[in-house]
């Protein structure tokens, strides 16, 4: 539409709309309207776009992979990466060569003596804790959230008042979570549930687990491929753990289960998520069923994308003939329904959605196994020994 201001020297100016020559940052099809011009310079160069994640891209024994506008080359020497950038800046694009990628998209990568890699984001901690007025001598915590106490939406508690911003500090914090510390993921998952309408009890939350960050600031990811093992999964749900009569009027979502997986992949950590079922399960089975299926969404394209990747002859970590996945799920309800997939009277009316990967398991692309889980909050010693077994550190 014509911004308010401008007239038009005939007619109506309410009739006329302006025609765009370039595109503009910020609108809605900027995104899509940035990419389409990307993926066309580079076929333009050879390259071949991924039919399984359209972020990827091939040409001969190279890899490129775009995020929004950063993008990492993979390939088998530096003088074969600078030819591609060189022709990609002939194009008449804007190419920063920022080397061998010490730190990217936030994420600090360090190459170890020992062949393997440390991922973490000391600056965004740095940011968090002055954000909310710490410092690095406060008093800390061994554990990101209090064993005892479950978050609710404490409406007949004070509202947050604080001198810092709230909503600020949760994207922060989601996003350490989400890039290289699945440890602070369930509690501030827990904390961002209540950025609408935060209280006292809400802050206090954010403050202990910046109180852990703290004292785990140089923690993050450690990557150590072992090239025999390929995808291992490890789904759990909890069951309505958050119902409670007193407040489930004003809060129904207590009524909903929380899903939670890990999957890694040579022994390396790569998807994690800790959030509600977007339904209410009937039965503990029903729960740890769709936990389970929406694990095996994250794990199904990777390994398709490993597939085609084989498929190119490019060198993947695995010594498997195939690629396949070991899926864990500590529910025998659940896992009879995912053996052996046929309506039964209890469980027929779960979503056909969630049967999306019945038939990766008749191929043996995927094959699920019973393990023992404890769902209560865990205090620091057992905290710490399976933060080391998911992270590495």
């Amino acid at each position: 539409e014509i911004p308010y201001g401008i007239e038009t020297t005939t007619g109506n100016t309410r009739d006329y709309v302006l025609q765009l020559l370039a595109n503009i940052y910020g609108q809605k099809q900027a995104g899509r309207v940035w990419n389409q011009f990307l993926v066309q310079k580079l076929e333009s160069i050879g390259f071949t776009q991924s039919k399984i994640d359209k972020c990827v891209f091939y040409r001969e024994d190279v890899i490129f992979i775009v995020y929004f506008d950063d993008g990492i080359f993979l390939g088998q020497s530096d003088d074969q990466l600078t030819r591609i950038i060189k022709e990609l800046t002939e194009l008449g694009l804007e190419v920063e060569d920022q080397g061998h990628p010490n730190d990217y998209v936030g994420v600090n990568i360090k190459y170890l003596t020992d062949g393997s890699y440390a991922l973490s984001q000391k600056t965004l901690i740095d940011a968090i804790i002055a954000d909310v007025g710490l410092t690095s001598n406060d008093y800390t915590k061994p554990v990101p959230a209090k064993c005892t106490q479950r978050l609710h939406a404490f409406l007949d508690s004070p509202p947050f008042n604080r001198d810092w911003n709230y909503r600020s500090v949760v994207g922060k914090l989601n996003y350490l979570a989400q890039m290289s510390r699945p440890d602070i993921l369930y509690a501030t998952h827990m904390v961002a549930k209540y950025a609408s309408n935060p209280r006292k009890e809400h802050g206090e939350a954010i403050l202990h687990i910046v109180r852990y960050l703290i004292k785990t600031c140089d923690l993050g990811l450690h990557f150590k491929p072992d090239s025999s093992k390929g995808f291992y999964c490890y789904a759990e749900a909890d069951f309505s753990g958050e119902w409670n009569q007193d407040f489930a009027e004003t809060d129904p979502s207590t009524a909903k289960s929380r899903s939670g997986w890990f999957i890694l992949y040579a022994n390396c950590p790569v998807i994690w998520c800790s959030k509600l079922q977007s339904q209410v399960a009937l039965s503990t089975t029903e729960a740890e069923y769709i936990a389970l299926s929406q694990a095996l969404c994250d794990v199904i394209p990777v390994m398709s994308l490993l597939s085609e990747m084989r498929e190119r002859k490019f060198n993947i970590i695995s010594e498997q003939p195939r690629i396949f996945c070991k899926a864990f799920e500590d529910n025998s309800g659940a896992l009879e329904l995912a053996r052996l997939p046929k309506l039964r009277p209890r469980t027929k009316h779960i979503n056909v959605c969630y049967h999306h990967f019945w038939e990766h398991v008749r191929k043996g692309l995927i094959k699920i196994y019973p393990i023992d889980t404890k769902k209560k909050p865990l205090p620091q010693n057992p905290f710490c020994h399976h933060r080391i077994t998911m992270c590495g550190c």
